[in-house]
């Protein structure tokens, strides 16, 4: 039987932290996973701490560093799991799948409950991580992200529950896989996807939630403070107020690229309605619609694009791409 090499990164999380005497949910001073004994037949574990925070205290320039690692791995392992706060695992799993080609497993997980809560789902979720990055079957699937007996794609997962340990979901997609006692079961593929290096993630891009009566006072505001592109959760299908579309004019008069995704939970950000706000004039004025993912992963797009000098032709096309 081929032995299966698996690279473990730790990073932190709810899923290395424990309830104190108050309730109240710390971090340690060491991870806790570190001394863990994972006992997964015809595996052979790798494991190293890369850093020790709360998932809200990471950002892009972790992520770049959880992607070297990997890259430096160089195809030393069979597969690869990170444990990781959940807060922002789906940004982690969206920005390595959408930086790394390669054809091993990358497997992400963490839990609700930390490691002292009745009813903690730590370890069975790193346990089931395992089990999937050791399956034949995963490979060639992009990042997954495994909690609570479920497999989901790193393009379409996001958290839904601030406490439930069944938060992730893939509204659009669905489910992308389970796990039984004995086996792993994938239920689709996905598109091939378009994977672009990143050297620099020091890009100032931020992210509004469009609202009832939003004028575009803050929009000519941020223009002035040199941002380099503007993530919009607009109305609808991708819909603005006249104030607030007057407000993104002014941000692409400065060549500053604007994207365009829904604040609505479910479906796909589309031009539709043809009036001052509306998705087809925003879309005549050069703004760009993402296809199927939410403002904190056309975030993390836009900034791959950026750093990669996409012209703005090919950041619409990039953007579109599933």
């Amino acid at each position: 039987m081929t032995i299966k090499k698996i690279l473990v990164l730790h990073t932190g999380g709810t899923i290395s932290m424990h309830e104190d005497q108050d309730g109240d949910v710390e971090t340690g001073l060491n991870n806790p996973l570190i001394d863990v004994k994972m006992a997964i037949p015809n595996v052979d574990l790798t494991v190293e701490s890369i850093f020790n925070l709360p998932s809200e205290h990471i950002g892009p320039e972790h992520m770049l560093q959880l992607q070297r690692r990997i890259l430096a791995a160089d195809n030393a392992f069979d597969g690869v799991v990170i444990t990781h706060g959940t807060d922002t695992l789906e940004e982690t799993s969206f920005f390595l799948d959408s930086t790394l080609s390669v054809d091993f497993p990358i497997v992400m997980t963490g839990a609700m409950r930390s490691s002292n809560e009745l009813g903690s789902d730590g370890l069975y979720n790193y346990h089931s991580a395992l089990r999937v990055a050791a399956n034949e079957a995963s490979r060639n699937r992009g990042v997954l992200v495994v909690m609570n007996d479920e497999i989901h794609a790193a393009r379409f997962v996001t958290k839904t529950h601030t406490t439930n340990v069944a938060t992730f979901g893939s509204p659009i997609s669905g489910t992308m896989g389970l796990l039984t006692k004995r086996q792993i079961i994938f239920f689709y593929d996905l598109p091939k996807r378009r994977v672009l290096p990143v050297a620099h993630v020091q890009k100032s891009i931020p992210v509004l939630k469009a609202y009832a009566g939003m004028d575009g006072q803050l929009l000519e505001l941020l223009a002035a403070s040199n941002i380099d592109g503007m993530v919009i959760e607009a109305l609808g299908a991708g819909n603005l107020s006249k104030e607030a579309a007057t407000g993104v004019g002014y941000l692409l008069s400065r060549n500053i690229p604007v994207v365009i995704v829904s604040r609505s939970f479910n479906g796909v950000a589309e031009p539709v309605y043809d009036y001052l706000g509306g998705g087809v004039q925003l879309e005549r004025e050069g703004v760009i619609f993402a296809t199927s993912i939410n403002g904190q992963k056309a975030r993390l797009k836009l900034l791959i694009g950026l750093d990669n000098q996409l012209n703005t032709h090919e950041l619409h096309d990039y953007l579109h791409q599933l």
